[in-house]
């Protein structure tokens, strides 16, 4: 985000002197123009929000904002037992920011808690001074950082559903424009019913880019389990460490590493040996965050379905960062959202080279709160150094052949595909019978489905052949 420069037309004068007013203006404009704009940040403290104080929020938020190419001078906070319905702030407090803005020459207000369209313009109206929220920073980040086609259209989804309901603040001082009592409408309000038509069809039509999307990983899911390869997904906290985890599991820089938040927004899928001719399929994933805008979970179904197949969760925890169980409560609610709590997973506790050094699977005492009684598999790793990751992969092939089902079945010869699928990757035994053949033993979770379903119309066709009695 960058400020946005102008400049008079030329007056006259002399060629020279036009000249120089022309380079003066240049370096104007190229100053204003990479000069960050100075964000003031604002919070209110409800004390609903468990494990967070209103200023460690914010310190995220400046995190996020400086992310988005901002600068922050200033921030504020104001306890209350709720939000004002119009100002966010108290009224007072909110006059009081007048003052903020003469004394920190702020040039955007951001607010930690999603505004709504009359909070934004009355605080606008106020300070004569952009006025953004968390979801918008968010937003903004995601936008300069989607790199992929597929990105860049669930970016553009989220934005779009973002905007509508704030398109009203756009056109207030049009609507003050005549329009009869109660029957007639004046230009503004003709103007905004425009602009939400034309931004409700661009919804309507990038939803349907990205369906196309969803299809497509769709049907790459399905090549991958023709395939016969089970599938984990990394997911965790912005910046956890996941895309240095993927490169240390693959062998080589698979997924951009940067050290910052939101690095990743395209998912990277690459095939992970472990060893004794077993492989995986392991994803990465967009991270989550601190009151992630629900906009950015729905544009990203598409994407985030990587987690929703996954048989494995990967949950890496950034082991140095204080509010790692807090993080860890945050990734658990949008799992739930997506509906992908309740998969089996690996708690992948990243930098322990930051910490005391101990790596590799262990029960040593951790942080409060990081775990609960529902970890059974957790690995210590520095994801950066390589130290852990042979452990991990252990741990992930146990939790592998712990999701294996055990199947007594029996299916038709002309299921002979099936077969050898079951026979290549499960550990069964075959018993050929006159019409069928019977086999038991444990197979994958996808490949007993397949069994279960071929078994089921097996059983009914042998029915409908039999005479009744």
């Amino acid at each position: 985000m960058t400020g946005r420069a102008g400049s008079a037309p030329d007056q006259g004068g002399s060629g020279e002197g036009r000249a120089s007013a022309g380079a003066g203006r240049d370096d104007a404009m190229v100053a204003a123009t990479t000069a960050p704009e100075r964000a003031y940040l604002i919070a209110v403290d409800t004390g609903d929000d468990a494990g967070w104080s209103a200023e460690e929020s914010l310190g995220e938020l400046g995190a996020l904002v400086e992310a988005a190419g901002g600068e922050v001078v200033g921030s504020a906070v104001q306890r209350r037992e709720s939000v004002h319905p119009l100002w966010y702030f108290g009224k007072g407090k909110a006059q009081e920011l007048r003052a903020a803005k003469s004394e920190a020459k702020f040039t955007m207000l951001v607010a930690d808690d999603e505004l709504s369209p009359k909070q934004q313009r009355s605080l606008e109206e106020l300070l004569n001074v952009k006025v953004l929220d968390r979801s918008g920073i968010i937003l903004d980040i995601f936008a300069q950082r989607a790199h992929t086609h597929e990105g860049r259209i669930q970016v553009e989804l989220a934005q779009l559903e973002y905007q509508l309901p704030r398109l009203t603040r756009m056109w207030t001082h049009l609507s003050r424009m005549g329009g009869g009592i109660g029957t007639r409408r004046g230009p503004g309000e003709t103007q905004l019913e425009t602009d939400r038509r034309v931004i409700r069809e661009r919804i309507k039509k990038t939803r349907k880019r990205v369906e196309e999307v969803r299809q497509r990983r769709a049907t790459a899911a399905r090549a991958r389990e023709r395939r016969l390869l089970s599938t984990m997904a990394i997911v965790g906290y912005t910046n956890a460490g996941k895309s240095t985890l993927l490169n240390a599991l693959v062998g080589e820089g698979a997924a951009a590493v940067e050290d910052m938040v939101f690095a990743t927004l395209d998912s990277t899928t690459r095939r992970v040996h472990l060893g004794e001719g077993q492989t995986v399929i392991v994803s990465d994933t967009v991270g989550f965050i601190h009151k992630l805008p629900h906009q950015l979970v729905d544009a990203f179904q598409a994407t985030l379905e990587e987690v929703t197949r996954a048989d494995v969760l990967l949950e890496v925890v950034d082991l140095a960062d204080r509010h790692a169980a807090e993080h860890r409560r945050t990734v658990r609610t949008v799992l739930d959202e997506l509906g992908a709590g309740h998969k089996p997973r690996v708690v992948v506790l990243n930098k322990a080279d930051l910490g005391d050094g101990a790596v590799g699977a262990t029960s040593r005492a951790v942080p409060g709160g990081v775990l609960g009684r529902d970890d059974q598999h957790v690995v210590r790793v520095s994801a950066l150094t390589g130290a852990g990751i042979d452990e991990l992969r252990t741990t992930m092939v146990t939790v592998l052949g712990e999701l294996w089902s055990e199947v007594d079945l029996a299916v038709p010869y002309s299921a002979g595909e099936l077969l050898a699928r079951v026979r290549k990757r499960g550990s069964v035994e075959f018993e050929y019978r006159d019409e069928d053949v019977r086999v038991r033993g444990r197979v994958p979770p996808g490949t007993a489905a397949d069994l279960q379903k071929a078994a089921v119309a097996w059983e009914r066709a042998v029915r409908t052949r039999r005479p009744p009695d």
